[in-house]
């Protein structure tokens, strides 16, 4: 019998760090692969949870629903902010400063029952709205204001309304 003699070949270091290299990309890209698979599971859960049964087969159509669904509020969205454009100057004009002056016109009632309001606008045009309560009467008064000035003569507790509707206090 003759013995068969096998020769060793050995793997020069080039060789050798290109199967490293290849091995340690392989392991890699099986990482990246199961990490993949891992988020498109976790998708998929969100996904069932997200959408009924009947929807789940046509995505594609739920998602150019919303898409259209989005497309339509921007659309409505443009048009209320072309309408609040167009309303914001008439806002200016708006008797939104408002003061109310309580007060005992005289001594002897309590209470603090009459009172003076202010309404005015941006530029201080509006009205003083003044209530006097006395034992056996009670008279209501109007004034016209102008830029914070009345041709009538005003009250102090009246000029005092105007003054804090014009400073934006509520309750002077």
């Amino acid at each position: 019998m003759t013995a068969q003699v096998y020769a060793r070949r050995t793997l020069d270091p080039v060789s050798t760090a290109l199967v490293v290299l290849a091995l340690t990309l392989a392991v890699l890209a099986l990482l990246v692969a199961v990490a993949a698979l891992l988020r498109l599971r976790a998708i998929q859960r969100q996904f069932i949870t997200l959408w009924p049964p009947e929807q789940r087969r046509d995505a594609l159509a739920v998602l150019t629903r919303q898409a259209d669904r989005s497309t339509s509020i921007e659309r409505h969205l443009g048009a209320l902010t072309s309408r609040v454009d167009g309303l914001t100057p008439h806002v200016a004009a708006a008797l939104r400063h408002v003061a109310v002056v309580r007060y005992d016109a005289f001594g002897d009632s309590g209470g603090r029952l009459s009172f003076s309001a202010a309404l005015l606008d941006d530029s201080g045009d509006g009205l003083v709205i003044t209530s006097i309560h006395a034992r056996d009467e009670s008279r209501t008064y109007a004034k016209g204001v102008l830029a914070g000035r009345s041709e009538v003569k005003l009250t102090p507790e009246e000029q005092q309304a105007i003054a804090a509707a014009r400073t934006n206090r509520k309750d002077a």
